[in-house]
């Protein structure tokens, strides 16, 4: 369903928009595409004082507070390069926005995020970044999940497998939402405010 409505109390959570994930290889978007329109849905909700909430994902370089479990995949072996878990530049610099750290998949597991927005009386997320079935369909299931309307930006989010970011567009998201290009988005944002 085509986004119908941004509440008044909405909040923009940019996913994993740091410099290890953008530089991977994506699609159907590069990184630096994700990013730009970020960096324009973070300037328009900057520019109605409504919260940006920045993520990143992060590990202890031995991996001791990465999550459990076996998988088929096994994590990357080796050190990751140093601040392979920073925000990247075009981001950062606002000092009102929100930061969350997180260890795993989903930006409210085991982190502050219900609280943060919760707080501000947040009603609806409004959600972007890479990798669309990995951090970005985590989150807007867990946001499902706590009572939170889902907004998910179609043109601001990425995967490194098109199958999968296909599946979690056409199959996930109707599910859990509704979703919208950045421009209409932008659009909503300032009309709510009108």
């Amino acid at each position: 369903m085509p986004v119908t409505t941004i509440d008044t109390t909405t909040a923009l959570v940019l996913i994993d928009l740091q410099n290890l994930v953008v530089d991977l290889p994506t699609t159907p978007y590069t990184g630096s595409e994700v990013v730009a329109r970020a960096v324009e849905l973070a300037d328009a909700f900057h520019h109605h004082d409504a919260p940006v909430v920045l993520v990143r994902l992060t590990a202890n370089a031995d991996g001791s507070d990465a999550a459990p479990g076996r998988t088929e995949i096994p994590r990357p072996p080796g050190p990751l390069p140093a601040g392979w878990d920073h925000i990247v530049d075009d981001l950062t610099g606002h000092p009102g926005d929100i930061t969350v750290t997180k260890r795993t998949w989903s930006t409210f597991y085991g982190t502050d995020l219900d609280l943060q927005l919760r707080r501000r009386g947040v009603t609806q997320v409004v959600l972007a970044g890479i990798a669309t079935s990995i951090g970005v369909e985590s989150t807007a299931r867990a946001a499902y999940e706590h009572g939170y309307n889902v907004t998910l930006v179609a043109d601001a989010i990425a995967d490194r497998d098109a199958e999968a970011h296909r599946h979690s567009v056409e199959r996930i998201f109707p599910l859990l939402g509704e979703s919208g290009s950045t421009a209409e988005i932008i659009d909503l944002l300032a009309k709510t405010r009108a």
